[in-house]
């Protein structure tokens, strides 16, 4: 099926072939015919789907058919939500994209930049507003933008938003639109807390999952590298040379551990650059920037920070600390593999994550092939040690306590070449006294 046949503009149509596509995606054979009648949706669908263009190209042709009388200060008739400064810059480039053939004026607020150059563009009147929570919040209380006139709410990424903590500052923003509007709620999966948001937002909304039995794509190669937590530096530094890595995503867990990552890679010769919450918008464009022309190797970001990344052709991804909660470890390997290209995504497991391994392979329903590689053989007198930082304030496992050394491995290994230390390995990882093949 073709774009031609969902009912869009030719204006878009033609904005659509410009960029190169002539098929729409799964997300986008489904949602763009119920958005165009007029429907709520809460759509089910992981990054790199094309969910965005899924809401972009119906919002822009239902504001483009029923356009306001000529006036340049006009209040925002569209308003998308985002989690972070980056997903918003990623949203509003494809508003600008698909819309370039349309006469709607669109505009982006965050935080991290000066605010009064937005105000000189929302006083200039805009049809499309794509924001983050909090700098929208800003401008509502200076009274710099009227959320009156807003017909669509699109809520983009809503899991994120809710565990960022902007679920106090949606509900404000909510309470400032009129009641009657069309909802559009897109989240990677439906918690409970996501189900209550949909609940008290949308209006009898049809319900669209896309990939839901198939989290991963197929076109990733995904591979374990057991090795111990204090030659997690060196064992990455020595991938990336013996492998010949031209461009890398690496993620971890905490702003720090970003850094200090950063910073060991320079030393030994690859350029790095780490992007977080607590660098400035400026530096984090810069880096992002630097990354994408080639300029820098490596990219080490927290999973706040990355969110919204798009980047083409990525080859690789590693996880350098598996994620608290494994959800976040299909958003991180969705950044390669894209558009049905191949991708790699590595991950660099110590003995301390083997739960979080096992909720992983849990949720993507197999398990992951592990290699030893010589050399970086985990030591087995060494204990786990607890995982803090998880969301919420909690650890790792999600309970009050920190998690013991005595977790049962479920490591099964291959080896790219043999050692005399093989069954020290499998003994140490096997502690519990079972076997150590996952289930």
């Amino acid at each position: 099926m073709s774009f031609d046949s969902l009912g869009l503009s030719a204006e878009l149509i033609k904005a659509v072939l410009k960029k190169g596509y002539s098929k729409p995606t799964a997300i986008q054979l489904q949602s763009i015919p119920v958005i165009l009648k007029g429907l709520d949706i809460m759509g089910r669908a992981q990054t790199g789907t094309g969910k965005t263009a899924g809401f972009t190209l119906p919002l822009l042709h239902l504001l483009s058919k029923h356009s306001p009388p000529s006036r340049s200060h006009r209040s925002p008739r569209a308003l998308i939500l985002t989690p972070t400064r980056e997903l918003a810059a990623q949203v509003a480039m494809s508003v600008d994209t698909y819309g370039k053939y349309l006469s709607l004026k669109s505009t982006t607020v965050f935080g991290g930049v000066n605010i009064n150059p937005q105000i000189s563009k929302l006083r200039s009147g805009v049809d499309i507003l794509v924001a983050t929570p909090g700098r929208l919040l800003d401008h509502a209380n200076q009274k710099t933008v009227d959320l009156s006139k807003v017909e669509i709410l699109v809520l983009d990424e809503a899991d994120r938003m809710l565990d960022m903590g902007f679920i106090h500052d949606v509900k404000k923003i909510i309470n400032l639109l009129p009641k009657k509007r069309q909802n559009l709620l897109f989240s990677a999966t439906f918690s409970k807390d996501i189900k209550r948001l949909a609940d008290n937002l949308l209006n009898s909304p049809i319900m669209i999952e896309v990939a839901s039995n198939n989290l991963e794509a197929e076109q990733i190669e995904q591979l374990i590298y057991p090795v111990d937590r204090i030659r997690k530096s060196d064992l990455l530094t020595h991938l990336i040379n013996s492998k010949k890595w031209p461009q890398v995503l690496v993620f971890t867990r905490t702003k720090h551990g970003a850094n200090r990552l950063a910073g060991h890679l320079e030393k030994n010769g690859i350029t790095s650059a780490a992007i977080h919450g607590n660098k400035s918008q400026s530096a984090r464009t810069l880096a992002l920037s630097r990354f994408k022309d080639n300029s820098i190797r490596v990219l080490v970001a927290t999973d706040i920070a990355a969110r919204g990344l798009d980047i083409d052709q990525l080859p690789h991804v590693v996880n350098f600390e598996l994620p608290n909660v494994a959800e976040d470890y299909v958003h991180r390997i969705g950044r390669t593999g894209r558009a049905g290209r191949e991708g790699e995504a590595v991950s660099l497991v110590c003995i301390d994550e083997l739960k979080l391994l096992k909720d992983i392979e849990i949720l993507i329903k197999r398990e992951l092939p592990k290699t030893v590689i010589p050399g970086y053989e985990p030591d087995p007198s060494i204990k786990a040690e607890p995982i803090m930082n998880g969301r919420n304030g909690r650890n790792a496992r999600g309970g009050k306590k920190p998690f013991s050394g005595n977790a049962r491995n479920h490591y099964s290994t291959r080896r790219e070449s043999s050692r005399p230390n093989a069954s020290m390995y499998r003994g140490r990882f096997n502690s519990a006294g079972k076997s150590g093949r996952g289930k």
